[in-house]
């Protein structure tokens, strides 16, 4: 059964998407940047920005029924290479131990702030 999740940000009603969609054993989490969406702020820190995606990408999993630990594909896309250790600091720690298949592309993002954006796929463990 598909299942659409939504964080309330506004993006998603004006560009037509859902922060994730889960179907079946599948949760595919959309590019993720780094908002406050508490807060609709961004930081200006990369690490911070990276830090705010995974927390949004957390939740959002975590709606759809599945864990961080689920997740075996992850993209990062990162508008300096300079920003790739710094980057690496943050999701390392959040996937130490699941050490998904990951992709960093670098590339402009849709707004000057936007320093970062992350994408994951979880597959339900079918254990």
């Amino acid at each position: 059964m598909r299942q659409l999740v939504s964080t309330g940000s506004p993006f998603e009603k004006v560009a037509g998407y859902s922060r994730a969609v889960a179907d079946g054993p599948w949760c595919f989490v959309s590019g993720t940047t780094g908002y406050d969406y508490a807060t609709m702020s961004m930081p200006d820190d990369v690490s911070a920005q990276a830090e705010n995606a995974m927390t949004t990408i957390a939740r959002a999993l975590d709606d759809a029924g599945f864990s961080m630990s689920e997740v075996v594909r992850v993209r990062y896309i990162v508008t300096d290479a300079a920003f790739a250790d710094p980057v690496f600091a943050v999701v390392g720690r959040w996937f130490a131990e699941i050490r998904p298949a990951a992709t960093m592309i670098i590339a402009g993002l849709i707004r000057p702030e936007m320093k970062i954006e992350i994408e994951a796929t979880a597959l339900r463990n079918q254990a």
